[in-house]
């Protein structure tokens, strides 16, 4: 994102406040981590896990709720999200017993969790994952700020800022999370969603003028692998 767009993110934030009451957020925190070979959920920023660093930054955003679903059987990613959750209500823990069979059941099961609290003026579900560690709040302001359907984020791929292939035009920009979506939508989706069967083949049926998108390199540096922690580290981005 730009330096611009950084500034025009900012001067939403009092124009979106009473919009922001009318969203609730879905982290998907219940990845195995299988590639990085520790769980990514606990790696450290600024002194806490991940995994309680997002929930903060997303509590900037005023949300009515928020929902995190976790695997089963990782006490320590439990007890650290639950330390939180009985400091500020609206965070809920959900597991998902079955987190091994894709990020389509995960958020079904935010769905679900989201769909029995009593609101009627839920308008936006804002959903992310907790791996991208350069993700701040404008972003999330200006993802909420959309009218769009959908206001997606959009940003390159490791390989592709790694080799500097910016005039490659057979390698695409990712449209993905974090992203903001119609709750009703959402809900209306929520039965397609199975296994590995999840937003982004839905989100490409809508009309395009249905899909906003926010521009943010920052967000291409996820953490999957020993190799792209290690550079993390390098950089500053999260606690050696």
């Amino acid at each position: 994102m730009s330096k611009g767009a950084f500034t025009e993110g900012t001067e939403h934030t009092e124009s979106t406040e009473k919009q922001s009451q009318n969203h609730t957020v879905i982290i998907l925190a219940s990845g195995l981590s299988q590639r990085l070979g520790q769980p990514k959920q606990l790696l450290v920023k600024n002194g806490e896990p991940l995994v309680t660093y997002m929930i903060r930054l997303t509590l900037t955003t005023n949300p009515q709720a928020i929902v995190v679903v976790i695997p089963d059987n990782h006490r320590l990613i439990a007890s650290a999200i639950t330390a939180l959750a009985n400091q500020y209500p609206t965070v809920q823990i959900v597991v998902n017993s079955q987190a091994d069979t894709g990020m389509a059941d995960s958020l079904s099961l935010g769905i679900e969790t989201i769909s029995a609290i009593e609101s009627t003026s839920i308008e936006r579900v804002l959903i992310m994952g907790v791996d991208q560690v350069l993700l701040d709040e404008p972003h999330l302001t200006a993802l909420l700020a959309g009218k769009q359907t959908v206001v997606a984020s959009r940003y390159h791929s490791w390989q592709r800022l790694e080799k500097h292939q910016y005039l490659d035009e057979t390698v695409t920009d990712i449209i993905g999370l974090p992203l903001t979506i119609n709750y009703k939508l959402l809900r209306q989706w929520q039965p397609e969603l199975i296994g590995d069967k999840g937003l982004r083949h839905l989100i490409r049926g809508l009309p395009a003028d249905q899909v906003g998108e926010v521009d943010n390199d920052q967000l291409s540096y996820d953490i999957d692998t020993p190799e792209q922690l290690a550079f993390a580290k390098q950089q500053g981005w999260l606690d050696s």
